[in-house]
């Protein structure tokens, strides 16, 4: 047979071939469609039910076991098992060796500490001090530990006549401010102590708190109460109040407070305002993802 003739026959026989090829492709191509979209269903899926699971172990501080998982998420024992497993293997979660708890890697500290640096946290803070000056009509402050002192990393003006003029960046001694006193009483009694010998407790007024044991006494009241004043203790003519603001780990990452003169914020008054102070670092906690 001619060459041209063999291409011509060629043709002919597999252009039949072709046809019933593209008639299968057609009816095959819905069900691999649905394939796909099957698995990325069940990868987002998996995906959302990890996070749940996540999030439920970093809410328990104190580790949870996989039955109390599986019920606080909803899952059946063997699939949270699977999921937990992986993502043991990643260490975003950890488990007990003798309890088999489940607990927070140190993978995902280190992104929420990476994440929490000075510049987002002045981010987040920004809006909630806006906030808080609007209802309070004061300057409200933000102030995370600085070796010994306080530093204020964000700060907003109220709409009040008198303003504090103190600018971002400023270093406060920690025993005489609001901030500092919230920053203190959030170390552990060892911590505190070793601070405590060191630091001389200088008098910024006659106000000022300079004996060791009035300061401690006053800090195990904040402990309690979770509220810190000052009351002319480091400038004579301005009253404070702050409370703690607390980060992913349910620890006090800084301090919130607003600060007025003392004809304007009276003690009673400062104490109403405390309730709005508490409220606007609850809101803050929860920017920095701590638990409720």
């Amino acid at each position: 047979m001619p060459t041209k003739a063999k291409r011509f026959a060629k043709r002919a026989v597999s252009a039949p071939a072709r046809a019933r090829t593209a008639r299968r492709e057609r009816v095959l191509q819905p069900v691999v469609e649905a394939e796909a979209s099957e698995k990325q269903r069940v990868g987002v899926q998996s995906l959302g039910r990890a996070f749940t699971i996540l999030e439920a172990v970093a809410r328990h501080r104190e580790g949870i076991g996989l039955a109390d998982l599986s019920k606080l998420v909803g899952l059946h024992n063997s699939t949270t098992f699977h999921l937990a497993k992986t993502m043991v293997s990643l260490g975003y979660i950890r488990q007990e060796r003798d309890t088999k708890r489940y607990r927070v890697g140190r993978p995902l500290f280190a992104l929420a500490a990476s994440a929490l640096d000075e510049i987002e946290m002045v981010s987040l803070a920004r809006p909630v001090l806006e906030n808080l000056s609007r209802e309070t009509g004061e300057t409200s402050h933000f102030a995370v530990r600085m070796g010994d002192a306080v530093v204020v990393i964000a700060r907003m003006s109220g709409a009040g006549a008198f303003q504090l003029t103190d600018r971002v960046g400023v270093v406060r001694p920690a025993h005489c401010t609001a901030l500092g006193k919230v920053i203190l009483a959030s170390l552990r009694q060892d911590q505190l102590e070793r601070l405590l010998k060191r630091v001389r407790l200088a008098p910024w007024t006659e106000h000022s708190i300079t004996e060791v044991p009035m300061l401690t006494r006053e800090i195990e009241e904040i402990r309690r109460t979770g509220v810190a004043y000052d009351d002319r203790e480091f400038n004579v003519e301005v009253r404070c109040v702050a409370v703690p603001v607390k980060d992913f780990t349910g620890n006090v990452l800084g301090a919130l407070g607003i600060s007025g003169p003392v004809w304007r914020l009276s003690e009673h008054i400062l104490k109403e305002r405390a309730k709005i102070v508490r409220a606007a670092a609850g809101r803050l906690s929860a920017e920095f993802g701590a638990p409720d």
